[in-house]
Order: C-alpha cells, then structure tokens, then sequence
C-alpha cells in the first residue's frame, strides 16, 4: 500500500470519526425551548429592526421553528420535515441566503435518478411546473433547504427529501423578518414585485444566520411535560428518559410508576403527543390530568 493510499485511508477514518463525534453531540442537544435552557419562562418580543442578533431553531419531533431576536421568541412557526428514509440533518447549520422565486438544481440522489421528469445537476426555473421549491428559499448548506410547502397538510408531517417546508405566508413573515433585522438593501418594492412575479431576487446573509435543528422527544417546556412520537424511530421514548428529563428539571419522579409512564408513552403517537402540568405529576394525578392533543395545532380559518 502507498503512502499516498495510507494517507487517503487515514483521511476518511478520520473524517467518519468526526462525523460521528457531531452526530452524537447533535444528538444530545435539547430542544430551545426546554425549561432547562430558559428557565422556564420564554420572553416574547416584537422584532426590533437593525438588531441583527438573530437566531433560527427547529425541533422535529415537536414540527415547531422558532426566530429568536436577543434570546426572546419573535414568532413560532409549524414545517414539515424530511421523511424517514431522508431525514433532515440534526445538527448546527447556517443560513447563507433568501431567495424569492428560486431556482431549483435537482441534488444527485437516487430518488432524482428514478425521476423521469427531472436530471441531477438540471437547472430548473422558476417558472418551470417541476419546480417544487415555491416562491421563496432559504438554502441551509450541503442542499439542505427552508423552502415553501405544498399547502396545509405538510405540517407536522415527514413529506420531504430531506428538506424543511414552511407554509408561503409564514416563509414570507420569516424571511421580512430576517431581512428587517439584518438591514439588508432590499426593499419593500423589490419584495412585493417578488410575490407578484417570478423574477428571482437574491438577499445575501452575511453573517449567515445560525439554524440549530434538535431531535428531542421528551421536553418540559413552561412547566408542562411534553412527550412527542419518535417520529424518526431512534428509540428515545423510554421510561429511562422520562425520568432523566424529570430529574434534570428538578421534578421528582419517585411517585410515578414503571406502568404510568409506559401509559404516558403509548399516548404519544402518530399526530399526538402527550401533555401533563408538572403539578400533576407531584400531585399523582399525572395519568388522569395528562392528555393527548395535536403535535400541530388547527390553525382558525
């Protein structure tokens, strides 16, 4: 074997190596919105513009993006997210751009070579029917995209190749208030000329805006237990985590049974995930009191 060979060897080891080292750092990291990192209380506020201290977050299991502006929530959003055999990433990723009107350049993949509509590497319009990508993205890096969903029935659902898609109405309030934020030289006349038309329009972040992507299953958020479905089956829903989240928020778990906590777990599933007060917990009543709702609420018409 060559040294060059060696030294190719020992370069993908290594590369794997540390691959692997993110993922399992990624992995761990816990949702923004958990009571550990806040405190237990999330401050909300208006987006103050030409304060470029902006960040992105998204939980998948929860199916919920947050922009944050000074540590404080400006605004929540529901997605859908990658589906299982093409998961979104869990990891730190950087916004490098918006793009209203984007071009779409199909990645080379399997499911783009079993396509008969479309080649990896095609440079496809704007105005092309086979464009999926909508009026506006928000490239992640290495194809991973913010992108426009095909309508309601994407949120809260594993739909994409991998990419996130947000509603044309949340994607448009995002990215204004990104570009409010940020000062950048694009005008309010530039971007409604976007919306009408499908002329592309490029605003360059720089410095790209940090997007923390979490995979956290069992979280206590304002006080309330939140267990949502496994929905990429990395076996998280456990007894054992449960109470470490207790724990770890400072709940005592003694009270509650090996049963009432399998009972809790079984509720969270398909759309659902289970909610209970941390009173109820401390008051043994975290069975009855807890309660199956929607991952995703019904939006008002």
């Amino acid at each position: 074997m060559t040294k060059l060979t060696i030294a190719a060897c020992l370069s993908f080891i290594f590369a794997v190596s540390s691959f692997g080292q993110s993922y399992i750092v990624d992995i761990k990291r816990e949702s923004a919105r958990s009571d550990k990192l806040t405190g237990g209380t999330i401050h909300k506020t208006v987006l103050e513009e030409g304060n470029p201290n902006i960040r992105i977050t998204l939980n998948v299991p929860s199916f919920q993006m947050t922009l944050w502006q000074d540590g404080k929530e400006v605004r929540s959003y529901p997605v859908g997210v990658g589906m299982l055999e093409f998961p979104i990433a869990i990891s730190m990723r950087q916004a490098t751009s918006i793009e209203w009107n984007p071009v779409w350049i199909p990645p080379s993949s399997d499911w783009i070579d079993a396509s008969s509509t479309v080649k990896a590497g095609e440079i496809v319009l704007p105005t092309d029917p086979r464009n999926p990508l909508g009026k506006v993205k928000i490239p992640l890096g290495y194809g991973y995209l913010l992108h426009q969903a095909k309508g309601p029935g994407d949120m809260g659902s594993l739909v994409s190749h991998g990419c996130i898609r947000v509603l044309q109405g949340d994607l448009y309030d995002l990215s204004e208030k990104i570009v409010a934020a940020r000062g950048l030289e694009v005008s309010s006349e530039q971007i409604l000329a976007a919306k009408r038309t499908k002329k592309t329009l490029i605003a360059q972040l720089a410095p790209a805006v940090p997007v923390e992507i979490t995979y956290d299953t069992i979280i206590v958020e304002g006080g309330k237990l939140n267990i949502y479905p496994d929905v990429y089956e990395r076996k998280l829903n456990t007894v054992e985590n449960v109470r470490k989240e207790l724990r770890e928020s400072g709940v005592d778990d003694s009270r509650l049974s090996e049963t009432e906590i399998k009972h809790m777990l079984a509720r969270a599933k398909g759309r659902q995930k289970f909610v209970v007060d941390i009173s109820a917990i401390k008051e043994d009543l975290a069975v009855t009191k807890g309660r199956a709702v929607n991952v995703v609420a019904t939006r008002a018409k």
